[in-house]
């Protein structure tokens, strides 16, 4: 049985970032994008009443649904120390569901987010799926971030997404 232990704060940088882009699309009637709870049982708490210990009580599917101007869309959120994407970062699960969703008129996605350079990338379900057929035809368990198309680049260290995260000074570099 996975269990989560001592990773509290992992991908929490692009969670935020994510968060407050999605908290200022709601605000301006562009989308509606909610985060989805991955399901867990707390197993040990602190005296502050916080997790450290826990299992995961069933496989999540994505880390965000939601709509954009009437169009479904779906996507993981994933945070990278390096140019190099390991596929195991994605489960068959995530794969089938993303699938699935498109083939029902949706928009699956991943943002991945390369926090040693503080670049943000949109790659979409069919450049994922076909890095995952290579996989499993024998080729590459992962992707370098320059097989990805340029043109998928939705950020730079020290822009933005929306301009409700400018006061906030996240920073985007390499984060521990």
């Amino acid at each position: 049985m996975a269990t989560f232990k001592g990773h509290g704060l992992r991908g929490s940088t692009l969670e935020e970032i994510i968060n407050r882009t999605n908290e200022c699309y709601e605000l301006n009637g562009l989308a509606l994008i909610q985060k989805i709870p991955t399901p867990i049982t707390p197993v040990e708490m602190n005296s502050q009443k916080q997790i450290t210990l826990a299992y995961f009580d069933s496989k999540s599917t994505v880390d965000y649904i939601g709509a954009v101007q009437g169009i479904p869309v779906c996507f993981d959120a994933k945070e990278l120390k390096t140019d190099t994407f390991p596929l195991h970062n994605i489960h068959e699960h995530q794969i089938d569901f993303m699938e699935k969703f498109e083939k029902q008129g949706g928009i699956s996605f991943i943002i991945a987010f390369y926090t040693h350079i503080g670049e943000m990338y949109y790659i979409p379900f069919r450049t994922i799926r076909m890095f995952w057929d290579r996989m499993l035809s024998g080729g590459r368990k992962s992707f370098r971030m320059e097989e990805i198309d340029k043109t998928f680049l939705i950020q730079r260290k020290g822009e933005y997404l929306c301009h409700y995260l400018e006061p906030l000074n996240l920073d985007l570099g390499t984060r521990e």
